[in-house]
């Protein structure tokens, strides 16, 4: 597990992923709290593709896939997705530290909606349903582009092809045209209604697609070494 950890997670990517979300919590600015997940969520995406387009590739630039061609498919295909989720858990916690860093730089302001809870409550529920969120944004844009990229044996292919997606569905025209079952919902949410959870639409998109992508990788590293 250290190896898989040493090989998923280098310095640079640990260091450039803490600096992305601290820069970010200092120059995206918030005024109330339901703004940070909106702030978070297509950078974060962002970064995952880029943090997992190499998942694989760096095998096939190393030379490393010409001996993984000797092991057992089932075998390869294990130590891919422990790599995965290995990335998965780390961009998940540097998420949850994000949400932090904007409480800790600029102080946003709850805003209470219904009577009965309080603020502590409502600040709980609005993190429980980001951190919802943002595990399955990041998982389809983590496997997305390893999947991309194992196409085609280049990472930067993968990060090109997960960045051209991004530009369609994080914008006004994937709001209008996606509504409730565009890839990033959560961002395009009805703020002011919180009892509206339509937006959940585009996240079950998110998983079936994830889904779909770890049902085909076997056959894409099989045929594409």
């Amino acid at each position: 597990m250290k190896h898989e950890i040493k090989i998923s997670l280098p310095l640079y990517k640990i260091v450039y992923a803490a600096f992305f979300v601290v820069v970010l919590s200092l120059v995206r600015g918030v005024v109330y709290t339901f703004e940070i997940g909106i702030a978070l969520e297509a950078p974060m995406a962002i970064l995952a593709a880029s943090f997992c387009a190499d998942t694989y590739t760096q095998e096939i630039i190393s030379k490393r896939s010409e001996v993984q061609r000797l092991c057992p498919m089932k075998k390869r295909m294990y130590c891919i997705y422990r790599r995965i989720v290995i990335q998965e858990i780390f961009l998940l916690a540097v998420a949850v530290i994000g949400y932090g860093l904007f409480f800790l730089f600029q102080n946003p302001r709850t805003i209470v909606v219904e009577q009965n809870i309080t603020e502590n409550a409502t600040e709980m529920q609005s993190f429980l349903i980001y951190f919802a969120a943002i595990a399955v944004t990041l998982c389809f844009w983590g496997l997305l582009s390893n999947l991309l990229s194992c196409i085609f044996r280049n990472m930067w292919m993968g990060i090109a092809g997960c960045l051209i997606l991004w530009l369609i569905t994080c914008s006004s025209f994937g709001d209008r045209y996606f509504g409730a079952w565009n890839l990033f919902s959560y961002t395009f949410r009805d703020v002011e209604n919180s009892s509206d959870f339509s937006w959940i639409c585009g996240k079950i998109v998110c998983i079936c697609i994830g889904m779909t992508v770890v049902a085909i990788l076997p056959k894409i590293i099989e045929k594409r070494g």
